[in-house]
């Protein structure tokens, strides 16, 4: 086999490969042989990584006739992806940890991997060590899933946590999330949701057979969240988190889908939630079928070790379909739904409002949301003065006209400002 980088999960790789040897042997059938590795750079210290297997030619070492598949680490869009094609082409089957190329350009890999017979392996790229993506693939593909929703990122999932229970702000939260090495340098694919938006979008077409890129995705990340925000949610004994949130959306005939829902933002939910215990850098990630009813998947979600384990997974399955004369399953977009805009998403608002303290403010804020067909769930004055405030929960409406009606408070006389606007998710 060959390994396509060599960082933190490679590394981990590497040494699982030594340590398990005789183990994987005896689970695959045959012996596992690392062929060669290819880096970018010769000169760094891999610590348990023998010099001698390490290149910088990729492109030779993927279509070697020593290499009978090929895992990929290196992450990003090229050369990943032109690698990963070389490799099929040549009759390898690969394994790959790289939600950004799956989610950008998956259905490329997998009509390549049709084409010329090769496996295409990915359970690395959402959620770390958590066997998600092969009881989607595999377990459930039998069952009709209506509903994936949960916490795909740890570093954000870290920061909102700090903020819950410590009272931390986000730029404090941040800095200790990065001296812990779970934020990097650049933090932005992850407080602004891009990672949690790829790992969405597999999710997605995993779940409903149904093409899903990242641009798909309707992505907010958590950089506008507030200590008004998280306040407020304490309030509701409930807590902030950034959800990933992938729905199946019936037809109005109630049989046929309509068209499927993937979004990616900071939400409110009750505490009584389960998804609102997982706490630090865990992922955990809801599954709802028709059959099977509610799955819930947790654990380390990031990070070297974990990552590895996933991708040993894998190669085992790769492995031995490979001595047993067979391939896994590839995936299909047979379902063909729309991905609809954010505007139909049917969700829950709470709302912060800053107002003038006189008569008549509740009846005019009352007649705004009235006005764009958004019913209020509960409202509650607090304060005097300069100090009043008006917090609103809404039932549930569609997403454009809760941002209708957000818009319209804005322009309100006696708004002073709109402090605070949060999803609210979990049972009415």
């Amino acid at each position: 086999m060959a390994l396509l980088g060599c960082g933190v999960v490679g590394t981990e790789v590497v040494r699982l490969l030594s340590e398990q040897a005789d183990d994987l042997a005896a689970r695959v059938g045959a012996p596992l042989e690392l062929a060669g590795i290819a880096v970018r750079r010769l000169d760094r210290q891999r610590e348990g990584v023998d010099p001698a297997l390490v290149t910088t030619d990729a492109h030779t070492l993927v279509t070697r006739d020593d290499v009978d598949l090929v895992i990929e680490v290196i992450g990003g869009i090229e050369p990943a992806r032109t690698l990963l094609l070389e490799a099929m082409k040549a009759g390898k089957s690969v394994i790959s940890a790289n939600k950004a190329l799956l989610a950008e350009d998956g259905e490329t890999l997998f009509a390549a991997a049709r084409e010329y017979g090769a496996d295409i392996y990915y359970e690395a790229a959402v959620a770390g060590a958590i066997p998600l993506l092969r009881p989607l693939r595999e377990s459930l593909v039998g069952d009709h899933v209506h509903r994936v929703l949960g916490i795909v990122n740890g570093t954000t999932n870290y920061i909102l946590d700090q903020m819950d229970t410590h009272g931390a702000g986000f730029n404090d939260a941040l800095e200790d999330a990065q001296a812990l090495g779970y934020a990097e340098a650049d933090p932005t694919a992850d407080v602004e949701g891009f990672d949690a938006a790829a790992k969405a979008a597999i999710l997605a077409q995993l779940a409903f057979h149904t093409r899903v890129t990242a641009a798909d995705v309707h992505r907010e990340g958590i950089t506008e969240v507030t200590a008004a925000d998280v306040s407020g949610a304490q309030e509701m004994d409930s807590v902030v988190k950034l959800l990933a949130i992938c729905e199946r959306v019936p037809a109005e005939d109630g049989r046929n889908g309509r068209g499927v829902s993937v979004r990616v933002h900071p939400a409110m939910i009750p505490r009584s939630h389960p998804l609102a215990s997982v706490r630090e850098a865990y992922n955990a990630v809801f599954v709802e079928a028709e059959s099977a009813g509610s799955l819930m998947f947790y654990g380390a979600g990031a990070g070297g070790a974990p990552t590895a384990s996933a991708v040993l997974g894998d190669l085992v399955a790769v492995a031995r379909n490979l001595v047993g004369g067979t391939s896994g399953p590839v995936e299909v977009t047979y379902a063909q739904l729309p991905v609809l805009p954010m505007g139909e998403t049917v969700t829950r608002y709470y709302i912060q409002l800053d107002v003038a303290d006189r008569p008549g403010v509740l009846a005019t804020v009352a007649e705004e949301f009235a006005r764009h067909g958004v019913s209020i769930r509960s409202v509650r004055q607090e304060g005097l003065g300069e100090d009043a405030q008006l917090v609103v929960v809404t039932h549930r409406a569609s997403d454009a006209a809760l941002s209708a009606t957000v818009e319209g408070l804005r322009n309100l006389e006696m708004v002073r400002e709109v402090a605070s606007v949060m999803r609210v998710e979990g049972d009415e």
